[in-house]
């Protein structure tokens, strides 16, 4: 499944105000909620942590796929983030996180829910697009960049 199916323009923050992991899984919830209002603000947050415990989501170069599976959900949602002046994340590398993407998936999915995250890791493991999106003006042009680089996976 396509990053641009699943990502709606209102579900990206442009300037994540967060600087701690706690704070900033919130701010990206409540992006995902602009656009899917039906879900527990609270509930989604703490089915992030319970995985944050497992191993943090900071995959390094300023990127972070934090994700989680909730029961009673039947389609995938992805926000997107940004924060110019960086998040702690506790990364692998040691680094604070420029770049989010957060993905909520039904409890029982495991193969969509597998490849999305693959996708999201393919497509920012390229440094010109983390640059391209680190550089980008607005929401709109946070999407736009997204959907022509994945054209390009």
């Amino acid at each position: 499944m396509k990053i641009s199916e699943l990502l709606h323009p209102e579900a990206i923050s442009a300037e994540i105000k967060a600087k701690v992991k706690n704070e900033a899984l919130g701010e990206m919830v409540d992006g995902m909620m602009r656009v899917q209002s039906g879900l527990d603000r609270e509930e989604v947050v703490k089915v992030l942590l319970e995985r944050e415990k497992l191993g943090s989501t900071g995959i390094g170069d300023g990127v972070a796929i934090p994700h989680g599976k909730l029961k009673g959900l039947k389609d995938i949602f992805i926000s997107f983030g940004r924060s110019r002046s960086g998040v702690e994340f506790d990364s692998m590398d040691g680094n604070p996180v420029n770049l989010i993407f957060l993905l909520v998936a039904p409890e029982e999915s495991v193969g969509v829910h597998l490849k999305t995250l693959a996708r999201i890791s393919k497509l920012l493991k390229n440094a010109s697009v983390r640059r391209r999106l680190c550089e980008a003006s607005d929401n709109r042009e946070l999407y736009d960049i997204i959907v022509e680089e994945e054209a390009k996976l």
